[in-house]
């Protein structure tokens, strides 16, 4: 029961809602709750003075550095006398050769993007009625009721390494709340308003979002004039300038058209760094294995399903030939418990522990991998036992995912006896597979070009370091997995007890 004293100041708020910095929510997750000024210290200060426990320093992967334009090289080398005269290469419409695309994209710059999608996915702590931020995390200040599924969730890459599921958030780069910082107090109990809901995602929880590959997006810019194009577009411009100088040079490629507001459309199609575009209706249906080109600014429409119906739109779709199967694209503002259960569902069913045939990326990164598909050039050569790849990979304006799948066709997988990745090449799987479309027998190479990819692994190790958690433990080694075989991989290895 609240105390009528914070129910008043709670309406006081109501109207000021410049000076909103938490609302916390009461039974039914859509409902509406007490809102509290939990950054000023208001109420956090009565009878714990001004304390705050400093968070560890943050880190984020460095996106500004990714080069654009990369050639990478693959050996694979096979037993004496094997025949490669008949060796066909294709890139196939899915990585790790998946029959489903599910994609997630979370409106509105929501906390719960942070402490509820991507906490579920990645086996940390969840709550019914609070919610947190990376520093609370960090920080190991964690609100009272939280529960967790034990476990991360997302599919294999086809060779028995985990994938984790993605998604996309909107984020609001113009809005004063996103430069909030949250009040860590781990072991105050006295009341608990730090873990009361903001009015949306901090930076802090967008760059560790980003550091296990969640993608942003543009949705609402702060502008009187909604229906004007070229007000949006400016808005885009400064907007683009905010996230470029907050996430260390990654820049935003996508716009989730908010509202079925088609002025932001247009105002997407005349900014040249939007280059995915999410509609609520009047787009296209992607059918990721009918995909012709390369989706650039193609309209593509999104399903407002409840996590109830999300089975049946998914079951109804794998009962369609794969050729002519849609990808489940989702969109949600807040997610609460049923999403997280939702996503325990698919991982168990279609993902890891299921029939593990479902890709859950980010949007960005299903648009950079299409494309790539669409432009990259591989060229092979053989000498004597060895097939060397040379794959010419063409980046675009903020392109932060240069990976791909390839297939050996035409070659006995069995007889392969070694794969290995030049310089470029910094992730690295590779295993017997079959095509999704027609089932065909194939030697499947996963290959990653992310430039920092050891330097990512080695940070995550050195975070389960200095707290040696089982889910950091899980973290580093999903991090490490990542990598190419190499001594430097061995010693990371080492280094997680």
């Amino acid at each position: 029961m609240l105390h009528p004293f914070y129910f008043l100041l709670s309406l006081f708020h109501e109207n000021k809602p410049d000076k909103i910095r938490a609302v916390r929510r009461f039974g039914d997750p859509a409902a509406g709750g007490m809102r509290q000024d939990a950054e000023t210290g208001d109420a956090e200060s009565r009878g714990a003075g001004q304390f705050r426990f400093p968070p560890p320093t943050e880190y984020l992967y460095p996106f500004g550095d990714e080069p654009g334009q990369i050639t990478a090289e693959i050996a694979l080398s096979f037993g004496p006398g094997t025949d490669l005269s008949a060796a066909r290469i294709e890139i196939p419409p899915l990585k790790y050769n998946k029959s489903l695309l599910l994609l997630l994209t979370q409106d509105d710059c929501k906390q719960a993007a942070f402490s509820t999608t991507w906490a579920a996915i990645n086996g940390r702590p969840l709550s019914d009625t609070y919610f947190y931020n990376a520093p609370h995390l960090r920080g190991g200040d964690m609100p009272p009721d939280t529960y967790s599924f034990g476990k991360a969730l997302g599919s294999t890459d086809g060779t028995g390494r985990e994938v984790r599921f993605s998604f996309t958030t909107a984020i609001s780069p113009k809005w004063d709340y996103m430069d909030d910082k949250a009040v860590v107090r781990p072991g105050f109990t006295e009341n608990y308003y730090r873990f009361f809901m903001r009015a949306g995602l901090m930076w802090d929880d967008v760059t560790e979002m980003l550091n296990y590959g969640v993608g942003i997006a543009f949705h609402d810019v702060n502008t009187l004039s909604v229906d004007v194009p070229d007000s949006i577009r400016a808005h885009f411009v400064s907007s683009q300038r905010i996230i470029l100088d907050r996430l260390a040079g990654r820049g935003c490629k996508m716009l989730i058209e908010p509202n079925g507001n088609k002025a932001y459309v247009a105002a997407a199609e005349g900014y040249d760094p939007i280059q995915t575009i999410f509609l609520q209706s009047g787009g296209e249906k992607l059918r990721p294995f009918a995909v012709n080109g390369d989706l650039l600014r193609t309209r593509i429409e999104r399903g407002l399903w409840l996590p109830a119906a999300i089975p049946a739109v998914i079951e109804a779709q794998m009962a369609r030939p794969v050729e002519e199967r849609e990808a489940v694209n989702i969109g949600v503002h807040g997610t609460d418990r049923s999403w997280s259960e939702m996503l325990l569902w698919l991982n168990n069913t279609y993902g890891r522990d299921g029939e593990d045939c479902l890709w859950m990326p980010a949007a960005e990164e299903y648009f950079e991998y299409n494309y790539l598909r669409h432009h990259a050039v591989v060229n092979a050569q053989v000498t004597e036992n060895t097939l060397t790849l040379t794959v010419e990979m063409p980046g675009g304006l903020y392109f932060y995912y240069p990976s791909l799948t390839i297939n050996l066709l035409g070659v006995d997988p069995g007889a392969c006896t070694a794969v290995g990745g030049g310089e470029t090449v910094t992730g690295l799987s590779w295993g017997r597979g079959r095509t999704a479309d027609d089932g065909a027998e194939a030697l499947m190479v996963n290959f990653d070009c992310r430039h920092a990819l050891v330097a990512h692994a080695e940070h995550f190790v050195a975070v389960y370091e200095a707290d040696p958690s089982a889910a950091n433990r899980a973290d580093a080694r999903y991090f490490v997995a990542m990598l190419k075989d190499s001594d430097c991989k061995e010693r990371l290895l080492k280094r997680i007890k």
